[in-house]
C-alpha cells in the first residue's frame, strides 16, 4: 500500500505479500533482519566503495561484455562495406561507367539476415539461460561464433555472405541479452548503471574498431580489403572464452534455482577482501531470496514469456521494449551506415571513413561522459534532454540537405548526434533494460525488448537503404526529416511512460511497480520492502494461522488445486 507522510509518499510491503513469504521459509525475522542489512549496505557503498567491494564482478562482467565488442564490430562492418570499392566490384552490380553498387534489395537483406538471427538467438538464450546458466550458454555460443565466421570469410557470392550473417546473428542474439543480464546481477546498485551502460561502449568499441580497419583497406582493391576485416572477428573469441571459463555463475540464477550453497560461493568469488566473508555473502543471498519470494508473493515472478504480459509486468514490458525502440528510430540509422549516408551526402569515400572514425571515437567519450551525467541526473532525464537535442540535430542536418548545403556541415552535425546519442539514449537504455524487468524475468523481458528493437531494425533496414541509394528514392541528407518525425513521437512516450529507476533495489522496484507508482513519482516515492517489526510480526501470525507452508503449497500444486493469484498491493493516488 502508499501512505502519505507529510509531503512524501511512502510505499510498503503488503502485509499479506509479507505473510505469504513468511510461509515459504523457516525463519522469516531472519531472513529480513540480513535482507535488510544487506540492501542497506548496498545503499550505503558510492562506486569506488562498491569496486573495493566487488572487484572480481567489475572484472568478469566487463570481460562478458567484450562480446558486445564482436557485435558492434559487424554490425557497422557490413553497413560501411557497401561504400568500399573493392566490396561493391566483388559484390556489386556495376553500371557502363564501371561504377558498382550493391543493390538497395541486397543491403536490406543482407543486414536483416543478422538480425534474422539475432531474433532466433535470442529466443534461444531465454531458454537456455534458466536451463543451464548465463555461463555455459555463453561458452557455447562462443564455440558457435568460431565457426560461423568462416562463412562470410570464404563467401563467394552474396547468398553464402547472407548465410553467414544469419549464423553469426544466432550467438550475437545471444550475447545481446546475457552480457547486460550478468552484469545486472553481479553487481551492486551503485554499479549497475556503470557495468550496464558499458555495453554500450562496447558496441562503440567494436564500431570503432571496424571503421578503422575499413580506413586502412578502403584503398585495397585485392580479396583482402573485405576478407581482412571478417577475419579479424576470430581474435576476440579465445580471450572471451577464458574470462567465461573461470567467471563465477550468477548468484540470482543460483538462488532461483535453490542452490543456496553455490549462490554464497559465487557471491564470495565476485567479492573483494572487505565483503567475501561467509556472513556478507549469507546476508547478501538472503536479499536475494526475500526479493525472489516477495515477486513469487506479488505474480510478477512466473516462469514464461506469457508471464511478461501478465499483471504489472506488462508496464515493465512495454518500458523495456520501447526505450530499446527508441535506439532504433531516434535518427541512429544514420550512424550505422555513417560513411555510406556522407557519401551520398558529396564527401569523397576517403573522407567519408575519416569522419566515421571520428564519430564513433566522439561515441566512446560520451559513453564514458553518461556515467557522471547518470550519476547526477538519472536515467529518465538523461533520455529526456537526450531526445530533444537529437531531434533538434535531425532538422538541421534535414534542412542543410533541403538546401544543398556543406556536406561538411552535415558531417559535423552527425559527428554532434554520434555524441549526444552515446552520452544518453545510447548507454541509458542498457542500464533501464537490464533493471526495469522482475529478477524472476529479467532475461525474458530482455529478450522481448531485444527482439522489438530487432524488429524495428528490419524495418529501418528496408527503407534506410532506399533513402539513401541514389538509383531509389535518393533522399540524401533530407532523410534526417524522416527520423526527427519518430523520434518526436517516441519523445512524447519518454515524458509520460519513461519511470526513474535510480538508486533502487530490485525489491524496491518490483514494490513501485506492483503498487502503480506514476512514472514521474518513481524518484520522489520512499519505499519500505521489509516493513515495520509489527507488520513482521502480524506477517508471521498470517501465515501460522493460515498454515501455508511450503510442503502444503507443493501438494496442492500438485493435486492440480492451485488459489487464484491475488493482487495484495494497491497504490492510492
Amino acid at each position: 500500500m502508499t501512505t502519505v507522510e507529510g509531503s512524501t509518499e511512502v510505499a510498503r510491503i503488503d502485509t499479506k505479500a509479507a505473510a505469504k513469504i513468511a510461509s515459504q521459509v523457516e525463519d522469516y525475522d531472519a531472513l529480513v533482519h540480513d535482507a535488510r542489512e544487506a540492501a542497506d549496505d548496498e545503499h550505503s557503498m558510492g562506486i569506488l566503495a562498491s569496486i573495493r567491494a566487488y572487484p572480481k564482478a567489475v572484472f568478469f562482467s566487463v570481460g562478458i561484455s567484450l562480446a558486445i565488442v564482436m557485435e558492434g564490430y559487424d554490425t557497422i562492418l557490413l553497413g560501411n562495406l557497401f561504400a568500399q570499392p573493392a566490396f561493391q566490384k566483388k559484390y556489386g552490380d556495376c553500371n557502363d561507367a564501371g561504377k558498382c553498387q550493391v543493390s538497395a534489395a541486397w543491403q536490406s537483406g543482407l543486414q536483416n539476415g543478422q538480425l534474422v538471427g539475432n531474433i532466433l538467438g535470442l529466443q534461444l538464450v531465454g531458454f537456455l539461460t534458466e536451463r543451464i546458466g548465463y555461463r555455459k550458454t555463453m561458452l557455447y555460443s562462443l564455440l558457435f561464433m568460431a565457426a560461423f565466421i568462416f562463412f562470410p570469410f570464404f563467401a563467394p557470392n552474396l547468398p553464402v555472405l547472407l548465410t553467414g550473417q544469419i549464423l553469426q546473428g544466432l550467438p550475437w542474439g545471444i550475447y545481446q541479452s546475457l552480457a547486460v543480464s550478468y552484469a545486472a546481477d553481479v553487481c551492486p546498485v551503485s554499479l549497475r548503471p556503470i557495468l550496464t551502460t558499458y555495453v554500450n561502449l562496447c558496441w562503440v568499441i567494436g564500431q570503432l574498431l571496424a571503421s578503422g580497419v575499413l580506413r586502412a583497406t578502403v584503398e585495397r582493391t585485392d580479396k583482402w580489403a573485405y576478407k581482412l576485416p571478417y577475419g579479424l572477428q576470430w581474435m576476440w573469441i579465445p580471450p572471451i572464452f577464458a574470462v567465461c571459463y573461470f567467471a563465477p555463475e550468477s548468484p540470482w540464477w543460483l538462488v532461483r534455482q535453490n542452490r543456496m550453497d553455490e549462490a554464497e560461493t559465487s557471491l564470495r568469488r565476485l567479492a573483494g577482501k572487505s565483503h567475501n566473508s561467509r556472513e556478507t555473502a549469507q546476508k547478501t543471498v538472503a536479499m536475494i531470496k526475500h526479493t525472489d519470494e516477495m515477486e513469487k508473493a506479488m505474480h510478477t515472478g512466473g516462469g514464461s514469456y506469457f508471464d511478461c504480459f501478465k499483471g504489472t509486468n506488462l508496464r515493465r514490458t512495454e518500458i523495456a521494449c520501447v526505450a530499446w525502440l527508441i535506439q532504433t528510430f531516434c535518427g541512429s540509422p544514420l550512424m550505422g551506415s555513417s560513411s555510406y549516408f556522407l557519401e551520398q551526402a558529396g564527401l569523397p569515400t576517403t573522407q567519408a571513413f575519416n569522419l566515421t572514425i571520428g564519430s564513433f571515437s566522439l561515441g566512446a567519450l560520451g559513453t564514458m561522459s553518461s556515467w557522471f551525467i547518470m550519476r547526477w541526473a538519472g536515467r529518465r532525464t538523461m533520455y529526456l534532454y537526450g531526445q530533444i537535442i537529437m531531434f533538434t540535430i535531425l532538422i538541421v542536418v534535414g534542412s542543410l540537405g533541403a538546401s544543398g548545403g556543406s556536406p561538411w556541415a552535415i558531417g559535423g552535425l552527425l559527428l554532434a548526434f554520434t555524441a549526444v546519442y552515446d552520452a544518453s539514449v545510447g548507454p541509458a537504455c542498457y542500464s533501464i533494460v537490464a533493471e526495469i524487468g522482475s529478477t524472476r524475468l529479467r532475461s525474458r523481458t530482455v529478450v522481448l525488448a531485444r527482439n522489438v528493437y530487432n524488429l524495428g531494425s528490419i524495418v529501418v533496414n528496408i527503407i534506410n537503404p532506399k533513402m539513401l541509394n541514389p538509383n531509389d528514392w535518393n533522399l540524401g541528407a533530407k532523410s534526417a526529416f524522416v527520423w526527427a518525425g519518430t523520434g518526436a513521437l517516441l519523445l512524447v512516450w519518454t515524458y509520460f511512460r519513461l519511470p526513474e529507476p535510480k538508486g533502487r533495489t530490485y525489491g524496491e522496484l518490483d514494490l513501485l511497480f506492483e503498487q502503480k507508482v506514476p512514472a514521474r513519482k518513481f524518484a520522489s516515492t520512499i519505499v519500505d520492502e521489509f516493513g515495520s517489526a509489527s507488520q513482521q510480526q502480524h506477517a508471521r501470525a498470517m501465515a501460522q494461522a493460515q498454515g501455508e507452508k511450503t510442503s502444503v503449497d507443493e501438494e496442492e500444486k500438485k493435486s492440480g488445486d492451485v488459489t487464484p493469484p491475488v493482487n495484495t498491493l494497491t497504490y492510492n493516488a
